[in-house]
Order: C-alpha cells, then sequence, then structure tokens
C-alpha cells in the first residue's frame, strides 16, 4: 500500500506491477553490489561543487543488431549529456532517460482519463464497497465520474485500484540505451556520467592546549548524497577542488563562500597526497555504500601535539571609532608546515576548536571555516571574541594641511592629433592629519600581545604617510598597517598614531 502526500486520498493499491517490455532487457550486476540493486561495480569520484563521476561496470548480453537495453538504478540527478558507454564493439544509436518516477501523484496523473476501482469502508460496519470511476482530473484535488455524477475524492477512507501501470513510469531512475552490437553474446560494459546531488566536505576538531602551546587535529570526511539512489559497495575518490563548469549550461550549486582568514599567509611546501591535475585526492581506502539521503564521515587526518598558540587581533576601519571599548577576535594560530606545523595539506571545511576545563574536560569553544590549504600555511583561526581583553579607537583630531613640499606642480606630455605640448599645471594638494588614539585594556591575570589593524589608509592614491606613532607599526598592505602591542596584566597600554591622507 503506497500512502500520498494528500489528505484527501487515504490508501492507493496497485493491483499489477510494471511489465518489462519484451524489446527491452536490464543490464545485471557484475558481482556487485547489495541486493536488489542493478548496479555493477561502481566507482565515485565525488568533487566540492555538487558534482560527481559514476563509472559503473555492468554485466550485459546483446543481440547481433539493434538492442534497446536498459539501466535501471542511475543516478535521479544524472546529466544525461555526459553519459558515455564502453560497450567494445556496439554502437550507441539513442538514448533516454526515464525520470518520470513512480508515485502516487504521477499515478493519478498518468490515469487521467482511465477507469480505475474505488473502494470505499463503511466506518461502522466495516463493509467494503466497490465502484468503477473514470478520472477526470487530478489538479489540486481529484475529480471523478462515478455513473452520472461528478465526485471529488475526499480523504474519508478511499482506496484506488488500478489494473496496472503506465509503460512510461518507472520505480526506479532508468537509463534506456539502443545499440547495435556487430556480434551478439555477453560482454562487460562501462557506463559513465557526470551527476549532480553529491558533494563532501572536511571537518575538523582541534584541541588546544595553551599551557603547552600544543593542539591536536583530528581531520573528518563529511560525504552526502542527495541524488534519489543509493550506490552500495562503491570504490569512492574524493577531489579537493571544483572542476570548471559551463555555468550557461549546468545550473549546479553556487559558489561556496569562505571569509577571508585572519593573518592567513599561504604556503609553498607539496603535500605528500595523490593529486588529479591540480587538485588532491583523498581516496578511501575501503569500499563503502554511500546511501541516498545520508551523511557518511570517514576519518583522513590525525596530528597529536602540533605547535600552536592563542592571539588577539582588531581590525578597525577607517576613522572607526567607539564610546565603549570593544573585544578584541581571539584567534588560534598553527601552521600546515612539515616539521614545525600540521605537515598536510588542508581541504575546504570547519575546524571546531575545544579546550579542557579546570576538570579537564573538553569544551567547544569556537569554530572557524576555511578554503582549501596547502601545506606550510600560517593560520588564524577566529574562535570567539576576548571577554577580557579590550580596545576603545578614538579620533582626537582632525585637521587640513597644506603640503607645498609635496607636490605644488605637475607636467604631462599630451598629443592631440598628432601634435605633442607639454602642460604644466599648478595645484596644491590638500591633505588631511588625523590623531588616533587606541586604548587597550587587559583584565586577565597574565600579559598579553595583542595584533592591532588600522585599515582604510589608500583609497587608490598610495601616498597615504604616519609621521607619528608611539609603537613601530609596519605597513602590511597600502591599505592596512598593524602594531604588536604588549599589554600588561591587570593593565592598560594607548597607541597614538597621526595619519596624512587625500581624505
Amino acid at each position: 500500500m503506497i500512502h500520498t502526500s494528500h489528505a484527501r486520498i487515504a490508501v492507493l493499491s496497485l493491483a499489477a506491477a510494471l511489465p518489462v517490455p519484451v524489446a527491452a532487457q536490464s543490464a545485471a550486476p557484475a558481482g556487485s553490489a547489495s541486493l536488489g540493486s542493478a548496479q555493477g561495480d561502481v566507482s565515485l569520484t565525488i568533487y566540492n561543487n555538487d558534482l560527481a563521476l559514476v563509472q559503473d561496470k555492468r554485466q550485459i548480453t546483446l543481440q547481433r543488431g539493434t538492442n534497446r537495453q536498459e539501466f535501471p538504478d542511475v543516478s535521479a540527478m544524472i546529466r544525461p549529456e555526459t553519459v558515455t558507454l564502453g560497450s567494445g564493439d556496439a554502437g550507441i544509436v539513442e538514448q533516454n532517460f526515464d525520470y518520470d518516477l513512480l508515485s502516487p501523484e504521477k499515478l493519478l496523473d498518468k490515469a487521467v482519463g482511465q477507469t480505475v476501482t474505488l473502494v470505499r469502508t463503511n466506518p461502522a460496519t466495516g463493509v467494503e464497497t466497490r465502484e468503477q470511476a473514470t478520472v477526470l482530473a487530478n489538479n489540486g484535488g481529484t475529480i471523478v465520474r462515478i455513473g452520472d455524477r461528478i465526485e471529488v475524492l475526499e480523504s474519508y477512507g478511499a482506496r484506488i485500484l488500478f489494473s496496472g501501470l503506465p509503460p512510461s513510469l518507472r520505480a526506479r531512475p532508468t537509463l534506456s540505451i539502443t545499440l547495435n552490437a556487430a556480434d551478439a553474446g555477453p560482454r562487460t560494459v562501462t557506463l559513465s556520467y557526470l551527476s549532480s546531488g553529491f558533494g563532501w566536505k572536511a571537518d575538523y576538531v582541534a584541541l588546544f592546549d595553551e599551557t603547552a602551546g600544543k593542539m591536536d587535529l583530528q581531520g573528518w570526511i563529511t560525504l552526502t548524497n542527495n541524488t534519489g539512489t543509493s550506490f552500495p559497495n562503491a570504490r569512492v575518490l574524493l577531489v579537493a577542488g571544483s572542476p570548471g563548469q559551463d555555468n550557461n549550461t549546468y545550473a549546479g550549486g553556487g559558489p561556496r563562500f569562505v571569509q577571508r582568514q585572519i593573518g592567513y599567509v599561504p604556503g609553498t611546501q607539496s603535500a605528500n597526497r595523490e593529486r588529479l591535475g591540480d587538485f588532491y585526492v583523498y581516496p578511501i581506502a575501503a569500499r563503502t555504500t554511500v546511501a541516498n539521503a545520508q551523511q557518511k564521515q570517514v576519518s583522513f587526518l590525525d596530528v597529536a601535539g602540533a605547535p600552536a598558540s592563542k592571539g588577539y587581533y582588531f581590525r578597525n576601519s577607517w576613522l572607526g571609532a567607539s564610546d565603549e571599548a570593544q573585544s578584541f577576535a581571539t584567534v588560534l594560530k598553527l601552521s600546515t608546515a612539515k616539521g614545525s606545523g600540521v605537515g598536510d595539506a588542508l581541504p575546504a571545511g570547519t575546524v571546531r576548536v575545544y579546550m579542557r576545563d579546570a576538570r579537564g574536560q573538553p569544551q567547544f569553544i569556537g569554530e572557524k571555516g576555511i578554503d582549501h590549504t596547502p601545506m606550510g600555511s600560517t593560520l588564524s583561526l577566529k574562535t570567539g571574541e576576548a571577554f577580557d581583553v579590550k580596545v576603545q579607537p578614538t579620533v582626537e583630531k582632525r585637521e587640513t594641511i597644506t603640503a607645498d613640499e609635496w607636490e605644488k606642480t605637475g607636467r604631462w606630455r599630451v598629443t592631440v592629433n598628432g601634435k605633442t605640448d607639454d602642460v604644466t599645471v599648478e595645484r596644491q594638494k590638500v591633505y588631511w592629519r588625523t590623531t588616533m588614539t587606541y586604548k587597550v585594556t587587559n583584565a586577565r591575570p597574565s600579559p598579553v600581545k595583542v595584533e592591532l589593524v588600522q585599515a582604510g589608509l589608500d583609497n587608490w592614491w598610495s601616498d597615504t604617510r604616519v609621521p607619528l606613532e608611539t609603537v613601530k607599526g609596519t605597513q602590511r598592505t597600502l591599505d592596512e598597517r598593524v602594531w604588536a602591542l604588549d599589554v600588561p596584566a591587570n593593565g592598560e597600554t594607548t597607541l597614538t598614531v597621526q595619519f596624512d591622507t587625500r581624505y
């Protein structure tokens, strides 16, 4: 019995099974998979961007000449235009993907204009009555003709009996291929196609020991299958990367967004991992069942005692000021370098960080997403906001200054209509001198070192100057200057900086 998703029909019964067309054969498994699946020896190559390559090796028998071969249990999200069939001397004449899958609603849709049997049970007596009905419509409700009356089926226990199934409805996603075989006999063929509905990402569990300056890192592959089809006993390769796809022809998943890392420096070391072009490959060692609507996790990384440290980070916007102190971000700093860090390339995913409390129990302190990270990279993962380490930026003074000594004239050589002239323009540049203070407080019982960044210094002029700073800073980029400040235990530090800018 099959229950509909609508309340108007209580139960549907099938009186006959789907007949197999005489002209078609089903590809049998090649020593495969689980009972009830028509798949053969399956290999899955799964990418990060909602895409997988399915390779399914099956045993079939062909007659000489034209054959129509059915391949049930393909992915319901197959891209039919990508299908190839390694079939030796048998050439493909035509292929069709039957995606009209059997469901109560589809069955009623196909029954419009047909005669069915309605079965009703009297709730008081339990007596069953049957009558013939013609299905007139199934659009927001099922309308039938019974004798000389028209009736809309309601949810009072009606069952509908069908004499058979329409040949266009399939119980399982099926690919049918017409082949032209030079010779008759059994043969092994490999069906290959691309499918959406697959995905994987990495999940990391980090246990951080602040006192020892060490971190244990465990990596898990999280694999998902939403294709509508299960793939039992499959070989699985996971590719860390997103192959390019033509967006004009394939409406796949959008790009994954990973927020910019704090202090991220990409590495230059080669990891000892299998490669596929410019991608890293992570094979799952044993065969595994990739079931539909399931998440599966497989371990791929286990590192103990990698060097790590905690830091504090604050990035101030241009002319950013606050009446109240703001928290520094707490960041976990680590390296993926060999010998002085994790020692591996890290596929994109989420790092979840734990620390032991006073009782020795691991407690969650924050998580951060990372992009594909080469070996040898430096990462600073924001795990939260610091309770005891604060900063209050203040704009102390803004004034204009006339910088005669910087540049008073500009000279250009201009060619117009073949004639070249030297043009001199006299002008005076006006700059703004901004004085900022940053008051950093520390309520912790131990001193801390913080990283303070002032952003917005370059608005494409590329001539911002810093004539005064009470602590020497470093110009990280044209847009950002950074200071490393030592803040005493239960104390404070104030940084004063002057900026000369065009705005």
